[in-house]
């Protein structure tokens, strides 16, 4: 006689359905974010899908015909499904990483050791997807989030140490003007300067066609065209080669990748450069984003409202940015958001406090 399965207890059907909602619910994710993608990440967001499908007739052989009433997906799932099918963007992958890391399926005895290990496997290929993205925008988002937070920073601190001196709100919202402008066209400065200095090292480092112009007249008995190009990193051999086919001894380009502008030196050489990007493009950007964040702790003064209220509505205000900040780079760091949030708000406010201590000594000594 084949032994029947025990009858499941109600923990286990609820924990099941719940189970079943959140596979059906990843899985529309992942084909949610494949109709927004090409080629190979189209490929394996598909071959995630089919993996949580997999998992899905797991539970519903298990439920059996406790399997036709449905249970709502977790808010997570429900968000991850919302954000995928209206944005598609690495913050769905970011908290999809999240999600599959965080799988209960290692604990739990009715899920098998083959879903056990798909969910640690799933977290790794959504990690790489994630990384992907990550790097197309590590440039420009590293340049907002830091000019949005220097900008709140700085000028939350400013705000704060001037006006706890107890002067007139007129100069405080001067300060803070001041401090925007000052803050905002010294990070475009130096984003210029740094740039411009990166793209001129690049260009002074190019070789050039000077060897062409040179070679008729060079000794062939003391030829330094050969040091030219082992100083270019070629070794002895290929030196001696091209310096041959450059005195006209050969007529062959025998190896074009030794070549002195061969077309992969060109292309690396733009490739290079669109990666820098311009300078003035780098400088306005640096200054937005800066003025972005230095505007907000001057808001309540720009609005008419004054001493201490506009102090704490200003540190308020400033707080919420710096935990969306945070949030935001938890969100892409494969981080718990909620925690980097509240270090970015310790440190902002932190630096805030210090120069309103110092603000409430000096205002009192010159009292």
């Amino acid at each position: 006689m084949t032994q029947q399965a025990p009858t499941p207890t109600h923990a286990q059907i609820k924990r099941w359905r719940q189970y079943l909602a959140d596979e059906i619910a990843e899985g529309a994710v992942y084909r949610e974010l494949a109709n927004k993608r090409q080629g190979e990440e189209r490929a394996v967001l598909l071959g995630l899908a089919a993996a949580e499908t997999r998992h899905e007739e797991h539970w519903r052989s298990l439920l059996g015909e406790n399997a036709d009433k449905r249970t709502r997906p977790s808010i997570r799932r429900t968000m991850l499904r919302f954000l995928a099918r209206h944005f598609g963007s690495v913050f769905v992958l970011a908290l999809a990483q999240r999600a599959e890391g965080n799988s209960p399926y290692a604990a739990d005895t009715d899920a098998s050791r083959q879903m056990a290990a798909d969910e640690l496997v799933h977290e790794e290929v959504v990690r790489g997807l994630a990384t992907r993205g990550r790097n197309r925008l590590s440039g420009n988002f590293r340049a907002a989030v830091f000019g949005a937070n220097d900008g709140l920073v700085s000028n939350l601190a400013l705000v704060m140490g001037i006006g706890a001196t107890g002067v007139a709100t007129s100069f405080v919202l001067f300060s803070g003007i001041a401090g925007l402008l000052a803050g905002a066209l010294s990070m475009a400065a130096g984003e210029y300067v740094s740039v411009r200095s990166q793209r001129e090292l690049l260009s002074a480092s190019k070789p050039t066609e000077v060897t062409l112009a040179a070679a008729p007249d060079l000794d062939l008995d003391a030829n330094e065209l050969v040091l030219v190009y082992k100083a270019r990193g070629m070794s002895d051999e290929d030196a001696a080669h091209r310096a041959a086919e450059r005195m006209g001894i050969y007529s062959c380009d025998c190896n074009p990748s030794t070549s002195l502008r061969s077309e992969l030196t060109v292309a690396a050489d733009s490739r290079e450069h669109e990666e820098i990007g311009s300078a003035m493009g780098a400088a306005s950007a640096s200054f937005c984003f800066f003025a972005s964040g230095a505007v907000i702790p001057i808001l309540p003064f720009i609005f008419g409202m004054e001493g201490t209220p506009a102090i704490l509505l200003s540190a308020v205000l400033v707080g919420i940015a710096l935990l969306a900040t945070g949030g935001v780079v938890g969100l892409l760091s494969g981080a718990s958001p909620a925690k980097r949030g509240l270090r970015q708000l310790a440190i902002g406010l932190g630096a805030a406090a210090v120069t309103y201590v110092l603000g409430l000594l000096f205002g009192s000594s010159v009292a």
